[in-house]
């Protein structure tokens, strides 16, 4: 049979009763038990594909979304929340030998000298937390918050860690945290994306790829949003095509889509199906939510945002608009925390003053407006960095700007609402803040953690890939249950 031959039969056999009642998806049994649903989406909520879950938790969610802030290039604990007066009293001396031996640096070479906190700490809140001077919006928020004091991961290069911390593996081709979540829950407005992605001072070290959906259907990777501008690339109509002619073009262009996985099973075929009909109906939608000029004056104060600036501040708004709305995921990278001491405004001095300001009200104003709204007892909040900071001064360029080398071995991340204790600290580190000591939490803890709170079992959540089930934590693991309330 030639190919015009060919594609004739194969038209007669689409239009075929035989053909419609058999194999067609959208056959009477499927057209029934859509209609008993409620579902207008036949194809993507009637029938679910291999390796598409169904949306029920494992268990009862603490959790419905989850906002992370994630600070790219490792925050310094010492300026910030881990306070160590022995630290203090060693500063400018030479490095113990007990410390270096052995280990890898980044950056560091020969013997370098001690590092001091470079920052005042104050005790705050009924917990008496710890804080330092540079945090002082936040500071009134601690008693919302459960910190985690002795993190620890297994890279020290920025890619690396940041694609440990948000896939699981240091390497690339692994699902996102974000891609997980919206695979296992899926999402609760179908006319905006399950996972969207907010940048703030340019794009993590990890770029793209640390939202992508690795082997998952390509429906669950992250959607980058812009405060400025036009919200979501290439969403807008081509000049001379109104919403009308748009809708009938994606339209036409599905029912080819659903001719063709009738022959080839292919999912990745529905993930095309749905992004047009999320596209379509996010020409209305994103605007709308992203328009944070449709927020009071005395809220913009409290975050300090403003309008038609990329800034932290705006995305912090903006995450809460977008969980209020349905969002199930709104992961946020807030890049230039890698304090080396190279330059003026690279050190933990200065240059981390500076990023602390442009963080502080935001974040706090965060955390009380979801309190203020009853939003905090369903949105986890976590914060955080790749890795921490080492105890000693890297001095790469001679002693004249202060900066700490990465490092993987203790640093702190926080947690708040959904569950988790308040004004609560968990771990311990040594009194130079060089190791655990007590509470030690590993990356696939914090993600493991996330998961349950959200009503997924981290070891129950599988895709199969290449011939074996792939999860979030690999083989590892546990749920942190010290810091559920």
């Amino acid at each position: 049979m030639d190919i015009l031959n060919e594609a004739h039969f194969r038209k007669g056999e689409y239009n075929t009763r035989r053909h419609f009642l058999k194999k067609c998806m959208s056959g009477m049994g499927a057209v029934t038990l859509s209609s008993m649903l409620g579902g207008s989406d036949l194809l993507a909520k009637s029938i679910m594909p291999s390796g598409i879950r169904n949306g029920i938790p494992h268990f009862a969610p603490r959790a419905k979304h989850v906002i992370y802030l994630h600070m790219a290039g490792a925050p310094s604990q010492f300026e910030l929340f881990d306070y160590k007066p022995e630290l203090q009293k060693m500063d400018g001396q030479s490095c113990p030998p007990s410390l270096l031996e052995g280990k890898r640096f980044a950056f560091i070479r020969g013997v370098p000298q001690m590092l001091g906190p470079q920052i005042k700490f104050e005790q705050y809140g009924e917990s008496r937390t710890w804080v330092s001077d540079n945090l002082p919006y936040f500071s009134e928020m601690v008693d919302e918050v459960a910190f985690l004091k002795a993190v620890h991961t297994d890279e020290f290069n920025h890619a690396p860690a940041q694609f440990f911390m948000q896939t699981g593996s240091p390497r690339t081709g692994r699902p996102s945290l974000g891609g997980w979540v919206t695979y296992g829950l899926g999402s609760l407005n179908e006319n905006l994306p399950g996972f969207v992605v907010l940048l703030s001072a340019g794009g993590p070290s990890g770029g793209k790829r640390l939202w992508g959906s690795g082997f998952l259907p390509t429906v669950h990777q992250g959607v980058q949003c812009q405060s400025t501008g036009t919200p979501v690339q290439n969403l807008q109509n081509p000049k001379g095509i109104d919403s009308k002619m748009r809708k009938k073009s994606v339209d036409i262009i599905n029912k080819i889509n659903e001719l063709e996985y009738q022959q080839t099973q292919d999912p990745e075929i529905l993930t095309r199906i749905s992004q047009y009909e999320l596209a379509f109906k996010m020409q209305t939608s994103v605007p709308e939510v992203m328009n944070i000029d449709r927020e009071p004056t005395y809220i913009q104060d409290m975050y300090g945002v403003t309008p038609g600036e990329n800034s932290f501040a705006n995305n912090c708004l903006l995450a809460r608009r977008l969980v209020e709305n349905g969002v199930r995921f709104v992961q946020l990278y807030d890049n230039g925390w890698d304090m080396h001491g190279t330059g003026p405004n690279n050190g933990v001095g200065e240059g981390l003053q500076r990023k602390c300001k442009q963080i502080d009200r935001p974040i706090a104003a965060l955390l009380k407006d979801l309190k203020q709204r009853g939003m905090l007892e369903d949105t986890l909040v976590i914060w955080g960095g790749e890795f921490g900071r080492t105890p000693m001064m890297e001095a790469r360029t001679g002693k004249s700007f202060l900066g700490r080398d990465h490092h993987s071995e203790a640093f702190t991340m926080w947690m708040a609402g959904a569950g988790i204790k308040k004004g609560f600290t968990y771990g311990e580190t040594d009194e130079i803040g060089y190791s655990g000591i007590e509470g030690k939490v590993h990356v696939h803890d914090i993600q493991a953690t996330i998961l349950n709170q959200l009503g997924l079992d981290h070891e129950r959540l599988t895709y199969r890939f290449q011939g074996r089930d792939y999860r979030l934590t690999d083989v590892h693991g546990h749920v942190i249950k010290d810091v559920l309330g």
